[in-house]
This record gives C-alpha cells, structure tokens and sequence, in this order.
C-alpha cells in the first residue's frame, strides 16, 4: 500500500498541494466554498513531500498538485475539478 493510498484511507476528501501554489489555494478555497473541511496535505511541509509528489506522478496527476481525491477516489487536478465545478457535477461528487 502505497504512503498516498493510506493518506486518503478513510478520508471523505483529500488534497494534495503546496503552500505556494496559486492554484492549489484556488482549488482548496473551491472546496471550502461548498462547506466541505477536506484533508489538506501541503507537500512542500512534510518531510516525506518528495515521496508523495512523486507517488503522485505515478499515479498520472501532472502537474503533482493540487490533487483531489473524493471518497477515497482520484478526482484530478486543476483543470479536471474546474471541469467539473463548471458542469455542476463537483457538487454532487462533494455530497452537496
């Protein structure tokens, strides 16, 4: 099992970002908006950062973040949850 897999074990909604990411504070503030509290993993403050971006490229999320994952699912990054919000499926997916 990898260290990611475990990260959103049990976890309704999961992030993956960076503190300095313009567009993870983006997506994070889009899920705050629909008054989810998600799990935020700010990969450029764990010492295991590297490991995770990197099992996250591996699972195809490129760029590494922001990453979404919903009831333990790999929603996307960026462009998808965007894709999704405009189409107004990502409030549903949220249980919204």
């Amino acid at each position: 099992m990898t260290t990611v897999t475990r990260a959103v074990a049990e976890k309704p909604v999961v992030i993956f970002s960076k503190s300095s990411c313009c567009m993870s504070h983006t997506i994070k503030a889009l899920i705050y908006s629909f008054g989810i509290n998600p799990t935020v993993y700010e990969l450029d403050e764990y010492t295991n950062g590297k490991q995770l971006e990197q099992e996250l490229k591996a699972l195809g999320c490129k760029p590494s973040v922001p990453v979404v994952f919903i009831g333990q699912d790999l929603i996307g990054g960026p462009n998808e949850i965007m894709q999704l919000h405009l189409k107004r499926k990502l409030a549903t997916l949220l249980g919204r």
